[in-house]
């Protein structure tokens, strides 16, 4: 006797229903979140606040920013915020300790958790997600040089001190199942410190429709930063040692000989007063201006009140502040250092690290020339439209539903 076939319900293409999909769960861990301020704090938030919007479920797991713990919504993000202490050796920093962790993975029960560190928080997170049998996709935003200034190491101690953090980096990272970096060259970067598996270059991606050339008169945003109105070079990030502000402030002096013009500085770090007290001192305070933390609804009008974008730090995987000043249409004159080369191609210049002398040459150049300026702002959108931030979280959802297959 023939077995009978099993039934099925048919719909024409006009009624057929699509099937609900669910949401997927991403866990997202780091070490540092917003209100912190820096390129990894901000990415991810970013991270994290985009793939909500798309639709998925998404929690944060990081360091309380002001001591006890506590679970806050937060831009339809769901942070976890574990009990943090002062950093001794960087007050103005937290670390925690994430005891049973694997408590809360196993409640969230996520499909996947992306790392986006392999220090305290991150390194807890991949070995509960390990043990309860969670996918991992880690991305990495380490450079040894960031640990340097925090740890007060001497420079004698340096070079081994980076071995030393470049292996425990690789023992920690090497559990995940996927690894992605910013750009190809921070990619190559891992392969020479001697990780061993494949590494994906998705870029951390910005907001196109956010940052892009405006019409109205810079002095109108130069008004609202309390800034004169004169030309502006501008830069955005931690004013802390290996963003080589002092290169900038050096290279001053040379800018006022040939057009009149001044420096701002956006954001916060331990170098703020060094630089103030290096400005007075060769006779430049007058046109340099540290305006501390502006809050990220304003960023815009930040880089509408600038000429020319500088970026001479020396430890930059890809450098979010600089890709946000090229979809704002302004010129660069960056470091040739790490990934920011890969930035600059006909929308501005490169210069020697260290060379004061060479950045001030390049910054009046561009400075005095109109024509220049304008075309180097031209081609500097034309590169950060190819960054687009929704490009980077379609490629990072399939990476997750590639991993929990």
């Amino acid at each position: 006797m023939a077995m009978p076939l099993p039934i099925r319900a048919t719909q024409s293409a006009e009624s057929a229903a699509p099937v609900p999909r669910s949401p997927r769960r991403i866990l997202i861990s780091a070490d540092t979140y917003p209100p912190d301020v820096n390129g990894c704090a901000v990415f991810t938030y970013r991270l994290a606040a985009g793939l909500a919007e798309r639709g998925n479920e998404v929690h944060v797991v990081c360091q309380s920013d002001t001591g006890p713990a506590r679970t806050e919504v937060v831009d339809e993000v769901i942070v976890h915020r574990l009990r943090s202490a002062p950093m001794v050796v960087h007050p103005t920093m937290r670390v925690t300790v994430p005891t049973r962790l694997h408590r809360l993975v196993r409640s969230i029960n996520p499909d996947v958790l992306h790392a986006q560190g392999h220090f305290v928080v991150g390194r807890a997170a991949i070995s509960a997600a390990r043990r309860l049998g969670v996918p991992v996709v880690a991305t990495n935003h380490f450079m040894p040089d960031n640990l340097f200034q925090f740890g007060h190491v001497p420079q004698r101690l340096r070079s081994g001190v980076g071995r030393v953090a470049w292996r425990d980096f690789n023992r920690v990272f090497d559990r995940a199942d996927r690894l992605t970096t910013p750009t190809p060259l921070a990619a190559r970067l891992l392969a020479d410190q001697g990780f061993k598996r494949p590494v994906e270059a998705v870029s951390c991606g910005i907001d196109l429709s956010r940052f892009q050339p405006r019409g109205e008169p810079k002095q109108w945003a130069r008004k609202l930063l309390e800034l004169p109105n004169r030309k502006t070079v501008l830069f955005v990030g931690r004013i802390d040692e290996e963003k080589n502000l002092d290169d900038l402030v050096r290279a001053l002096p040379i800018v006022l000989n040939e057009t009149d013009a001044q420096v701002a500085l956006v954001g916060r770090g331990n170098r703020t007063d060094h630089l103030r007290t290096l400005a007075r001192r060769i006779g430049v305070a007058e046109r340099f201006f540290s305006l501390g933390y502006v809050p990220d609804g304003l960023m815009p009008q930040v880089f509408a009140a600038a000429d020319v974008f500088a970026m001479p730090g020396i430890a930059e995987l890809q450098s979010i502040a600089t890709l946000e000043a090229m979809a704002s249409g302004l010129p660069v004159v960056a470091a040739d250092a790490m990934a920011l080369p890969h930035l600059v191609d006909g929308n501005g210049f490169l210069y020697r690290p260290g060379d004061a002398v060479e950045l001030g040459k390049r910054l009046a150049e561009l400075l005095r020339d109109d024509e220049l300026r304008e075309r180097s702002g031209r081609r500097s959108r034309e590169i950060a439209l190819t960054h687009d931030h929704q490009s980077s979280l379609a490629r990072f959802e399939a990476i997750y539903d590639e991993v929990a297959r």
